[in-house]
């Protein structure tokens, strides 16, 4: 959603000329600007909180040479999301899914969704039989069709037994 679309939901929804509209879209956003720059916490209950947060300066790599650059100190803008839109939001995508699930789940959908049911059964027949031990082995190595390949590329480490880039920020 862009400033624009929010200006144009305002005015459908209170029935609001356009011009006023943005006229308080605008006054809201130049508030919060300005609180943050004096760096005031703007907390709004239900929705989340806004706060600056200052970061020292350090030495960085650019990425095209590789030779050090100093990245100055800098104040930016955080977001944290409230309690109540997180759960709105999961509320929403957990409807959706289901939704997209019963429509989807009468034709391809539950063709789709047989195959990865079966790869627990075919784990412990590959087990059994060195022929389809075979066969799902290249099930595991393509790992969009079994569910449980992707638990081992998850916890893929680097040479050091942390996850790869996994300390960059530290």
């Amino acid at each position: 959603m862009t400033k624009s679309d929010l200006i144009d939901m305002l005015c459908e929804t209170e029935k609001m000329p356009k011009g006023r509209a943005e006229l308080l879209i605008n006054a809201i956003f130049d508030c919060m600007e300005a609180a943050l720059r004096n760096g005031d916490r703007i907390e709004i209950r239900g929705f989340g909180s806004f706060e600056i947060r200052s970061y020292r300066a350090y030495e960085g790599r650019n990425p095209r040479t590789g030779s050090a650059v100093s990245v100055k100190p800098k104040r930016l803008p955080f977001f944290k999301v409230g309690k109540e839109l997180k759960e709105r939001v999961n509320a929403a995508a957990t409807k959706a899914a289901i939704a997209k699930a019963a429509a989807g789940g009468g034709n391809s959908g539950g063709s789709a969704a047989k195959p990865p049911a079966t790869p627990p059964a075919a784990g412990s027949a590959s087990g059994s039989g060195s022929s389809s031990g075979s066969s799902t082995g290249a099930g595991a190595s393509g790992g969009a069709s079994s569910g449980s390949a992707t638990a081992p590329a998850a916890t893929v480490s680097g040479p050091s037994g942390t996850p790869p880039g996994g300390d960059r920020f530290n």
